[in-house]
Parts: structure tokens; sequence; C-alpha cells
């Protein structure tokens, strides 16, 4: 056996289906298509989630909530993570993102109050919850808003 007697398996392919070849062929006249109605027209299909002029379900569910189009979305740190770094060091974003404390650089940091922190540290972040910033100033420390 060699590349040029290689066939596809018995079975394997199959001839494609050839329409409106007359009645005799078993897919004449209406060439598999039935009778009347949208998709028995040439160019007659519809779009996705239409449901025949029923009222789609899309429309048919209720909306709820509010969606901001001008949420600015932010990563968070927690300050029991902040007690990775050494006591009197500076911990901007890209001390953060080498230690993976923050995984996204586009994004912006926000350090949230959440755990205790037990050493002074100079914070650098986008954001800062008021239980955050009271913690890090009462170690010693101080939280830098940066833009």
């Amino acid at each position: 056996m060699d590349l040029s007697n290689l066939q596809p398996g018995t079975g394997s392919r199959r001839a494609r289906k050839r329409v409106g070849r007359g009645t005799g062929s078993g897919n004449g006249k209406t060439a598999g298509r039935g009778h009347k109605g949208r998709n028995s027209r040439s160019g007659g299909n519809s779009k996705p989630g239409y449901e025949g002029g029923q009222m789609p379900l899309q429309r048919r569910l209720p909306k709820r909530g509010f969606h901001n189009p001008f949420r600015r979305e932010m990563q968070v740190v927690n300050l029991t993570t902040l007690s990775r770094f050494d006591a009197d060091s500076v911990v901007d974003p890209e001390a953060m993102l080498r230690a993976r404390v923050a995984r996204k650089t586009g994004l912006p940091i926000k350090i949230l109050g959440t755990g205790a922190l037990d050493r002074k540290l100079t914070v650098k972040a986008h954001g800062f919850s008021r239980s955050a910033r009271e913690a890090i100033e009462s170690q010693g420390g101080t939280a830098e808003v940066i833009e």
C-alpha cells in the first residue's frame, strides 16, 4: 500500500443531495422545501430570535435592574494580603502585580479594609475604603491615592 492507491473507507463519503431534478428522484418539484411559507421562498429565512410573529422570548421576559454605562471596574485588594510586604516598604500597583496580589495590569486597584494590618506601609492605590485608610494610618503608614 502506498499514497497512490489510498481511498476513503467504505460508507465514509456520501454524495450530495441533488434537489429539484424531477419527481422520480424523491426531491423534485418543491425540492425538499415543502409547500408555501417563508422558508419555501428564495431568500426566505428568519433572523435569530424570530418566532413567526409571536412576541419573542427576549421581549416577553421582564427586565430588571440598572446597568451603569459609566461604571468604573476595579480590582480589590484586602488588607490581609498587604501583610505579605515588608514593614516600611512602599506598596504601589507595580509591587502588587509582582507579588501577585493584584492580577490584571490594566485595571485600577482599590484597597478594602477586610482583615487586619500589623505593620507600617506606604500604600499607593487608585482608591481606598474608609476602614482601609484608617487601618493603614493607625499603624503609622500612609495611604496615597494615585490617578
